[in-house]
């Protein structure tokens, strides 16, 4: 089948979010863009541990049951904080890695989350994503997550915000792990593994949206100054936290510079 390249989404998005990236480099690598537990079309019990270290150790036995040794990764949001731990704990099974905005070093979660967080504690996360499938108006505003994290939130559609939102709240167990999910990203997973990250000899990128509040530049900067194998920074002007998926062509470009096809 050819190498992997394993695509790790945001928060509260799933692997929809890479589609356009999977379009423009499936001819290069065997593209997989799972969604995490808890969130998108994942089936998980009730008792499944859901933190972004159990998310690592899923995506293992994942690559582990398709018999796939290594892989390129590319990140954004949350899912940069599962890739970062995948990567300090198994660097052997990492090529290369490709960070777009998301949680680095003290900055996880960032201070901006705390209000969704302590929602998600007390069990009612859920109602404000319920809230953008009630008011798409909501959705894309300043106050909704489409209008806050994306450069042109008029072009996400209607059925694009179903597709991500609505298995969600589809039913109490969804919910609760919804909740879970959020609440899970404290205590901070990554300010442990900054050894780790100092030794890591796996080449990794850095493609950051420059109008994003969450994860601003600095962060990026850490990370290329950490990181022995670092590769540099590329700026998206203008790019909020879910660019990406607006910009599949920057990621298609920078992956296939990073991968050397």
């Amino acid at each position: 089948m050819g190498p992997a390249a394993l695509f790790l989404h945001g928060f509260p998005l799933n692997g929809l979010q890479w589609r356009g990236s999977l379009e423009h480099l499936s001819p290069y690598r065997r593209c997989l863009a799972p969604d995490l537990m808890g969130l998108g079309y994942t089936e998980v019990s009730e008792q499944q541990a859901l933190s972004p270290q159990a998310q690592a150790d899923m995506l293992v036995a994942f690559l582990d049951s398709l018999a796939i040794p290594s892989v390129d990764l590319v990140a954004n949001d949350s899912g940069g904080t599962i890739a970062q731990l995948f990567a300090a704990q198994h660097p052997n099974r990492v090529r290369t890695m490709l960070l777009t905005n998301c949680d680095v070093h003290e900055n996880s979660p960032p201070a901006q989350m705390r209000n969704s967080i302590n929602a998600a504690k007390a069990g009612t996360y859920d109602q404000k994503i319920q809230r953008h499938l009630d008011d798409r108006v909501y959705a894309r505003s300043e106050k909704g997550i489409i209008g806050s994290a994306y450069m042109n939130p008029a072009n996400v559609t209607d059925d694009v915000i179903e597709y991500y939102f609505r298995p969600l709240v589809a039913s109490p167990l969804r919910k609760s792990q919804l909740n879970r999910y959020l609440s899970a990203h404290e205590p901070n997973p990554l300010i442990a593994i900054e050894p780790a990250l100092r030794r890591l000899n796996v080449p990794t990128r850095m493609v950051w949206g420059t109008a994003d509040p969450l994860f601003p530049v600095v962060w990026a900067t850490w990370l290329d100054e950490t990181l022995p194998e670092s590769r540099g920074i590329r700026l998206v002007e203008g790019g909020k936290l879910f660019w990406p998926e607006e910009r599949p062509e920057v990621i298609a470009e920078e992956a296939r510079a990073l991968w050397g096809v």
